[in-house]
């Protein structure tokens, strides 16, 4: 739980970065954001906040990202991990599915005991993204 702590604790920086890039992905600039995560891996540790902004536009851009990341970047994208895992419990079913959804992308092993969690979530959607994003990773491993 340290980890969820030191996410809502980030500095004024991380904070304007987040929004920069939720406002860049909002109006359509993946390529450019594809760039700046390739070039900086640390920005990986901003996508469990960024996965939970309130317009569609960002996650879904977001989950695009981290799509061609994991074809264009595989060696980071664990990266993510951290600050995704947290979110699996959060109290809003969309950001829980979203998070998930990006760790099946991931196709991280070490997160299936986690995943496997959500196979019970009170929401339809949450336990259906859970059940796929498994399958992602199961699909991967074999």
């Amino acid at each position: 739980m340290l980890l969820f702590f030191a996410m809502e604790t980030k500095s004024d920086s991380d904070q304007s970065l987040i929004s920069l890039i939720a406002d860049h992905m909002e109006n359509g600039f993946l390529e450019n954001i594809i760039d700046m995560f390739r070039h900086d891996s640390s920005l990986y540790l901003l996508v469990g906040s960024l996965i939970q902004d309130e317009r569609v536009r960002v996650r879904v851009g977001i989950t695009a990202l981290m799509e061609e990341l994991r074809k264009l970047d595989a060696q980071h994208i664990s990266g993510a991990v951290a600050g995704l895992l947290p979110l699996l419990t959060h109290t809003k079913p969309f950001v829980r599915g979203d998070a998930c959804n990006l760790l099946g992308i991931i196709g991280d092993k070490d997160t299936m005991s986690y995943i496997e969690k959500l196979l019970i979530d009170e929401n339809f959607d949450v336990r259906l993204i859970a059940k796929e994003s498994i399958e992602d990773i199961l699909k991967r491993d074999a």
